[in-house]
């Protein structure tokens, strides 16, 4: 049975009103705009309307175990062209906040190799041995040593910074434990929270988005298939918060929620009739 994509009883030009506002879609990747290594039918359809009534999008993730080159490999196998192959990843937004907040510090990093190499690229000095403070992600190489190293670090006193909240990571095959998990072994070890998170939900990537795209909370449009991240984004932060139904979220979790989205559509294709006055 469908559903009917929006429900909150906007008429079609106050809808078409309210999205002419957006100058750019940031888009969540996994269950907004691809499922796994599937790109979602419509999404290189939006993309096209997106650039025919002159706005941008720029694609955001939590996922810092993987680099911005990733994927952009992976949404150019999808067909996706420029100018849409742009990329902001809770790892590249972390290392900008440590090169504002801690410069010529030094960090220590608990994360893979491609996230060591993004610090190295961005000029974020990596010293696991003699750390200023203390910054983990998605560490997809993590062993014990790492966790009794960065457990140290963190017992000791040091500023201490996650890349973002995630329990867990979905996969083709279920869920792997995310950085959600390693900040509990942290806590149980040590007895604290990181002292600042930066990926959705939090403030840290909402920063980084406005630096990069140069515009304003509320010419930002968050769209998402998840509700705890994606669009508590875009309802703390001051911008539309577009829930799409094509990944994690039902209709029966959207209605439980206490995380409200100003938009709900079955996919991102759906908005098209909306972007473009007829």
């Amino acid at each position: 049975m469908s559903v009917p994509e929006l429900v909150n009883g906007l008429t079609t030009e106050q809808l078409r009103e309210r999205l002419g506002k957006i100058k750019c879609f940031m888009l969540d990747m996994d269950g907004t705009f691809y499922l796994g290594n599937q790109i979602l039918e419509g999404s290189l359809d939006f993309l096209d309307a997106v650039e025919r009534t002159g706005r941008r999008v720029l694609f955001l993730t939590n996922n810092s175990s993987k680099s911005a080159d990733h994927y952009i490999q992976k949404l150019r196998k999808m067909n996706v062209r420029e100018p849409f192959l742009n990329i902001l990843t809770s790892g590249q937004a972390t290392a900008r906040y440590c090169k504002a907040n801690f410069p010529g510090k030094k960090a220590f990093l608990l994360g893979n190799h491609i996230l060591a190499a993004e610090f190295e690229k961005m000029e974020v000095p990596v010293d696991n041995e003699h750390p200023d403070y203390v910054v983990i992600a998605f560490d997809t190489e993590l062993d014990y040593a790492k966790m009794c190293a960065v457990c140290d670090a963190v017992r000791a006193g040091l500023p201490y910074i996650a890349t973002h909240p995630d329990y867990n990571c979905p996969t083709e095959t279920g869920f792997i434990p995310d950085i959600g998990a390693i900040i509990a072994f942290i806590k149980a070890s040590t007895g604290r929270e990181p002292d600042v998170i930066i990926g959705k939900p939090y403030g840290g990537i909402v920063q980084d988005a406005l630096l990069v795209t140069g515009l304003k909370a509320e010419e930002l449009a968050m769209c998402g298939d998840r509700l705890y991240t994606d669009i508590a984004t875009g309802v703390n932060f001051g911008m539309t918060s577009i829930l799409v139904m094509s990944g994690e979220t039902t209709w029966e979790d959207r209605e439980k929620s206490d995380i409200k989205p100003h938009l709900t559509f079955d996919r991102l294709s759906s908005m098209i009739p909306y972007l473009e006055k007829i």
